[in-house]
């Protein structure tokens, strides 16, 4: 094997770990997003769930498995992240037009995160397959030189053992 041709072997080796790094950390902002908006969800649904002349005996939780219980009176409002971690009051229908946005929002971003990452994901897929067949190319007797019998039962390819650090892998 020539040293341009393992060069290249070990960049494009380089390149599916560096892209697959990069889909992890797309699918953990994807999860962190929806996470984010399944809060949001449900905010928007205890919103919705208080009746217009309010109720009383509501259990608010505040976390840890502690609940708080209030009286919320038929006017009462929510209060608001508005941005740039500033709060306001506002009316209940306005807090769920505001978290329904940034839902509306979030889906948007979500929806270019997810194709970013089925473009990154093809990409990735491509390049293994260019590597896998480029050793290939480069080990000569690798493939099996006996006709298939049957196409449906096609045998599961032989590994050579090889000495310890002979082999290029994608980690190389």
């Amino acid at each position: 094997m020539s040293t341009l041709d393992r060069a290249e072997l070990q960049r494009i080796a380089q390149l599916v770990e560096v892209n697959r790094e990069r889909l992890q950390a797309l699918e953990q902002q994807l999860r962190s997003l929806e996470g984010i908006k399944t809060e949001q969800d449900h905010a928007i649904d205890a919103l919705s769930s208080i009746p217009e002349k309010g109720a009383e005996g509501v259990m608010l939780p505040l976390g840890a498995g502690v609940q708080l219980i209030a009286d919320i009176p038929p006017k009462a409002g929510a209060v608001v992240d508005v941005g740039s971690r500033i709060q306001a009051e506002r009316t209940r229908e306005e807090a769920k037009d505001i978290l329904a946005k940034r839902n509306e929002e979030l889906r948007s971003i979500m929806e270019t995160i997810r194709k970013e990452y089925n473009e990154l994901e093809a990409q990735v897929v491509a390049l293994a397959n260019r590597f896998n067949e480029a050793v290939d190319d480069l080990q000569p007797g690798a493939q099996d030189t006996e006709p298939n019998k049957d196409p449906q039962q096609t045998p599961a390819p032989k590994k050579k053992r090889r000495k310890r650090g002979t082999e290029l892998t994608l980690d190389d």
